[in-house]
């Protein structure tokens, strides 16, 4: 007969005091509970963390980017991700490299209630990779390593940027679209941004907006405020700016002030007349430009609401226009013209924007982009601002026509 164990190990013990991290979280990534050995590895106390920290407030910026732009998009899509390399910071600011597998947890009814995570000690891997590093640098040093580490920082920038960008528009029934991006920097993410997409059978959503800053602080706000516009898109332009504006507020306003601006509506086209209804919002952005088939080119300088999350609470007035066939809509970042020209002393304007775009009146919106995609081309280095360009038209004759 054997005998007994004199101890015997809890359930809640090997929770709280196992080889690994664990913490579970709300949908939203609010931390409801967390072992003792991740508040070790942090340096926090459970009162600390519990109901007050989103798990990506423990990780580094550059954690908090991939998790915003992939590992939570991921996550919701599949309900589950493994082995995600992200890099913890503990209360001290040290860097801790981490392995991060996350599961969804659905109620009875199948809905999503909780994220449930294990984190893993990546010490070991890390000092591995770092090793093997070091070797290649020391390999490739006589061949330009330092250009070599450039390409390779502009392509991954060059990636993650088109990651915050449609890949291309939708075809809009009655509608000509086109849009422009303009990198000022390869060496540096920017913060503008733009999407056109469906909200129902008649109307169809798009967006332009341009986030204060530059590099992964920035990205982060951009992807943030494309999920929230598209998300809020089914009301009115108004309510969709006054969304992403409490969005921001309430996220950055204890941290590192974020905000942006950006004009934000909707579109329905009459197939019968060719004509298209837009109505839309702006939040501290330059004023669209309208450019009639005729010839007539006016800036649609209707009231502007403030600078979206510098406040708790803004209003964003909306105005509505009605483009007939041929006419187009100018939509732009302000990286277009505040552009420096004449050796730096002068810059590009809005009277220069409006001149090329009335040579373009009655011909297409892809047209007018391209000839703006030139003029940024043509400034060269002196470019110190992204810019993004979308340019909406009524179709030159009613889709009944065709």
């Amino acid at each position: 007969m054997t005998e007994s164990v004199g101890w015997v190990d809890s359930i809640e013990d090997a929770y709280d005091s196992g080889p690994s991290g664990q913490l579970s979280t709300t949908m939203d990534g609010t931390i409801v509970t967390i072992n003792g050995t991740l508040l070790g590895w942090l340096d926090l106390s459970r009162e600390m963390v519990v109901g007050r920290l989103r798990f990506a407030d423990l990780l580094t910026v550059g954690g908090k980017l991939y998790h915003e732009t992939h590992f939570a998009p991921l996550l919701s899509m599949e309900g589950e991700v493994s082995g995600v390399a992200l890099e913890l910071k503990s209360a001290a600011g040290k860097r801790m490299p981490v392995l991060v597998s996350s599961i969804v947890k659905h109620d009875d009814t199948g809905r999503p209630v909780l994220i449930r995570s294990t984190v893993f000690d990546a010490h070991i891997r890390r000092a591995y990779e770092a090793e093997l590093l070091r070797e290649r640098k020391a390999a490739d040093l006589a061949r330009g390593q330092a250009e070599a580490d450039r390409a390779r920082l502009q392509e991954a920038l060059a990636v993650l940027q088109q990651a915050l960008l449609p890949a291309a528009l939708p075809k809009v029934p009655g509608v000509e679209t086109a849009a422009y991006y303009h990198a000022a920097s390869p060496d540096e993410l920017g913060g503008d941004f733009y999407d056109v997409f469906a909200i129902d059978g008649e109307r169809w959503g798009f967006f332009l907006g341009d986030v204060c800053g530059k590099g992964p602080a920035a990205a982060t706000v951009t992807s943030v405020a494309r999920y929230t516009l598209r998300a809020a898109a089914m009301h009115d332009p108004a309510a969709a700016l006054g969304t992403l504006n409490a969005v921001l507020h309430e996220r950055y306003v204890d941290g590192d002030p974020r905000y942006c601006t950006a004009v934000s509506g909707t579109l329905r086209s009459d197939l019968d007349t060719g004509r298209v209804v837009v109505r839309f919002a702006s939040g501290g952005h330059p004023p669209p430009l309208l450019i009639r088939a005729d010839g007539r080119c006016e800036f649609l300088l209707s009231q502007d609401g403030t600078l979206i999350g510098i406040l708790a609470s803004s209003q964003f007035p909306q105005t509505d226009v009605v483009l007939e066939p041929g006419d187009m809509l100018l939509l732009y970042t302000d990286g277009l013209t505040e552009a420096r020209i004449n050796g730096e002393r002068d810059r590009y304007g809005a009277a220069a924007v409006q001149t090329l775009a009335s040579r373009y009146a009655g011909t297409s919106p892809h047209a007018l982009a391209e000839a703006l995609s030139d003029v940024l081309a043509g400034f060269g280095p002196r470019l110190s601002d992204d810019t993004a360009l979308l340019a909406l038209g009524a179709s030159s004759r009613p889709c009944n026509a065709l």
